[in-house]
């Protein structure tokens, strides 16, 4: 349901699902149709694994699976069923992510959720985390679902992204743990410091895989603030309920352009340029939004570098540890920033050369756009032509 409400604010979605669709990931295939439920018409996007929906078989992937009220739905994994699907642990999960043909970003994302869930299922069971194996998140449907929504929010890039008090629904359901009450133990854990509250509504509105979606991207819980509205997707679920079975979601922008972040710093005279770049490759992973160095003066006349990073609040704990694990640092400076950013929407253009994803950036009376480097790169060396006749060629056909 949430990579079939972000994907309506793509405008080429079908780009998007043939993308996905030439990841890598084993035997699967992503589509979408359009559906209505309670007379609001939105995407169902559906995920099929060598030819068989995965979805009609209740994992927990961010669609709803509620059965008849008086059931109180049943969430159901029996060990029959759990025999026809490959139990991978984190490791395993890994190793297909790292496969993939996806930005370092997406794949730490992805990773990330995936750990979020992984804590979770270890807390509510008692297990360590490497013992946690996903019977109900783990196959290749899940990777796609979970990668599908880490992939539309780095094409999307939304400066931040508030979510409104979570509805979990109530009842109970079916696991291979055996019957436990709604929201089950795992969700219930990621959800900790999140405002959400149950209703009418017998079911599980709220699994595990949606609720670290929401836990990982998420800056903030609460009302929508006062904002322009400039797009809406509407992501439907499979079962009917008295409400709409749906995830809506809005892009638009507030008044306020000032964009709170965290700056951190450190400075260092014992690293090498390899393990500094190094290391800001893993901050950026880590979730920063920007790492950058300067050249600096240390004790002793010795030369040295000040690293910088920006992060949301949220994260700021994360990168902290991520610094302090890979530089050589022994003390990390903070300080509140406000940054002015300009809105920011992706564009793929089609040239003879295959397709070239574009950033359109406006705002403050001024308007650039920019060519994804790596697609340039990979048009220049097909061709054996430098970055800037690659541009200049497609300005002319744009």
């Amino acid at each position: 349901m949430l990579t079939a409400a972000l994907l309506e604010l793509l405008p080429d979605r079908e780009a998007f699902l043939s993308e996905m669709n030439n990841l890598g990931i084993p035997g699967v295939r992503m589509g979408s149709e359009l559906t209505s439920r309670c007379g609001i018409v939105g995407a169902r996007v559906t995920v099929t694994v060598d030819g068989r929906e995965e979805h009609s078989h209740d994992h927990d992937h961010g669609q709803d699976h509620g059965h008849e009220h008086d059931r109180g739905h049943e969430h159901d994994h029996s060990h029959e069923h759990e025999q026809d699907h490959d139990h991978a642990n984190l490791d395993k999960i890994g190793r297909i992510i790292e496969k993939l043909k996806l930005s370092a970003k997406v794949k730490a994302d992805v990773l990330a959720v995936y750990r979020l869930i992984a804590e979770a299922e270890s807390k509510a069971h008692g297990v360590s985390v490497s013992d946690i194996h996903f019977h109900e998140v783990g196959t290749m449907d899940a990777v796609a679902d979970i990668t599908a929504v880490c992939l539309l929010m780095e094409r999307i890039a939304p400066r931040q992204v508030i979510v409104s008090p979570v509805h979990v629904g109530s009842g109970q359901v079916r696991c291979a743990h055996g019957i436990l009450p709604v929201p089950a133990p795992a969700t219930a854990y990621i959800l900790r410091d999140v405002p959400v509250y149950g209703g009418a509504v017998r079911g599980e509105l709220c699994t595990p895989t949606g609720a670290a979606l929401l836990k990982h991207f998420a800056s903030a819980f609460g009302d929508m603030p006062v904002m322009r509205i400039e797009a809406i997707g509407y992501g439907m679920g499979t079962k009917e309920f008295e409400a709409a079975n749906c995830v809506r979601v809005m892009l638009g922008e507030t008044e306020d352009r000032q964009d709170g972040v965290t700056g951190l710093s450190c400075n260092v005279d014992d690293m090498t340029a390899e393990e500094i770049g190094f290391a800001m490759e893993r901050l950026f992973e880590a979730g920063a939004l920007e790492v950058f160095t300067v050249p600096a003066g240390m004790k002793k006349s010795r030369p040295g570098t000040l690293i910088c990073v920006l992060c949301r609040e949220g994260d700021k704990e994360k990168i902290i540890k991520a610094v302090f694990k890979y530089t050589a640092t022994i003390g990390v400076r903070e300080i509140a920033c406000c940054r002015y950013v300009l809105e920011r929407e992706f564009a793929t253009v089609d040239t003879p050369w295959g397709s070239v994803r574009r950033k359109d950036s406006a705002g403050y009376g001024v308007r650039r756009s920019k060519y994804e480097y790596d697609d340039l790169a990979k048009i220049a060396a097909k061709k054996n032509m430098s970055i800037a006749d690659v541009i200049r060629l497609i300005e002319k056909t744009d």
